[in-house]
């Protein structure tokens, strides 16, 4: 049969099945080294989906197979619009959970294409414009929701190699869903056909290459957040050092076992004396002159002040003291001020948004989700456990 399929058929299925064996690498890997991580999850996800869906959009499957049978593969191919929505977002923001709201919108996807595959695709119902626009618009949407994500959290990521990962997918991924729906819209039935199938098949393998190799070269600290991060401890505080610590000292070789990955890397590394006078400078705007508190603080107005480079910055928060995120930076020293607050007999009828605006946070709910996510206490109960035992 092979023999009788014309050469770009043949390359049409060679791309296909080293995409297919490419996306199932790269799903083992993550499900391997991160089974527990939201990021690695819908990544996987995602990995199979797209193989489900370089099987149903191949050209002879699509003519040979009956209609009814396609719908599966229909609706889940159209679902990944929503996947690759929730994979931007659970890969750049730290903080992501998955929601019964994700799988609502996955479902609702899906079955809106499977419906449309198995009835009203090229019917004469009334429903069918509605429908069909409704399931056209649907990479459009998430394609937008994805770029929305992605730029929501950019200026606060403090990690280099996810923030370039980061504009690749973004733009590739949006440029290939915006491409692949034209070329749908197109074609005869929304099928994709002849060469303009196996281009689709090529670009798609391209973005994946480039995305398995750098997701499989960096580091699980580059990428992924750690065991502790996903469990909710979202805003640790970590000292700003002075200097690395010496490595014959006992107590510093102590306190640098619980310090992140990067910080223990670099009290192992040789002392840069333009790298500590930064840090110093850094710990007197932070502890001493309370920069925290300000309102509209970003890591921009932050570097300014410092009369830095944003990107010396950002390396030297995120390698030397271990925060993939500026915001958690910032609202790692206003909790630390909170819960001395909170514990001050003599601020006991100090009202706890008061404490929380005097601190730096600009509205209530924010503050309740990053105390929440820090101490497992709302404010109320962490002060009502703290002052009863005092």
């Amino acid at each position: 049969m092979l023999d009788s399929l014309p050469l770009l058929a043949l390359l049409d299925v060679a791309m296909r099945g080293a995409l297919i064996a490419l996306l199932i690498l790269l799903a083992v890997v993550m499900h391997r080294d991160h089974p527990r991580s939201a990021p690695a999850r819908v990544g996987v996800a995602m990995c199979l989906c797209l193989c489900v869906q370089m099987v149903g959009s191949t050209p002879l499957f699509e003519s040979l197979v009956p209609r009814l049978w396609q719908v599966p593969l229909v609706a889940v191919s159209v679902g990944n619009a929503v996947l690759f929505w929730l994979f931007v977002q659970a890969l750049f923001d730290d903080e992501f959970s998955l929601r019964p709201l994700h799988a609502v919108a996955w479902v609702s996807v899906a079955a809106l294409s499977g419906l449309n595959c198995a009835m009203v695709a090229n019917s004469a119902s009334v429903l069918a414009p509605v429908t069909m626009g409704l399931q056209r618009g649907v990479p459009l949407l998430f394609a937008g929701l994805a770029a929305m994500a992605a730029a929501k959290h950019w200026r606060s990521d403090l990690v280099e190699e996810r923030r370039r990962l980061r504009a690749f997918i973004v733009v590739t991924g949006i440029a290939y869903t915006l491409a692949s729906l034209v070329a749908r819209l197109g074609s005869p039935q929304g099928r994709l056909l002849g060469l303009t199938a196996t281009l689709d098949v090529v670009v798609l393998l391209v973005i994946v290459v480039v995305v398995a190799s750098r997701m499989l070269h960096l580091s699980s600290s580059h990428l992924f957040p750690s065991t502790q991060q996903s469990a909710g401890a979202t805003y640790p505080v970590y000292p700003i050092p002075a200097s690395p610590p010496a490595a014959t000292d006992p107590t510093a070789a102590s306190a640098s076992d619980s310090a992140p990955p990067q910080a223990r890397a670099e009290a192992l590394a040789p002392p840069d004396p333009v790298e500590d006078r930064l840090a110093q400078a850094l710990q007197r705007l932070m502890v001493e002159q309370r920069a925290y508190r300000s309102d509209d603080l970003s890591l921009t107005s932050l570097a300014a002040r410092l009369a830095v480079p944003e990107y010396r910055l950002r390396r030297l928060i995120n390698q030397r003291l271990g925060y993939r995120n500026f915001n958690a930076f910032i609202n790692g020293f206003r909790l630390d001020e909170v819960r001395a607050a909170l514990t001050d007999p003599a601020r006991r009828e100090l009202p706890v948004l008061t404490i929380a605006l005097d601190s730096g946070f600009q509205s209530i709910g924010p503050f309740n989700r990053a105390f929440k996510a820090a101490t497992g206490l709302t404010p109320t109960e962490f002060r009502k456990e703290n002052l009863a035992n005092s």
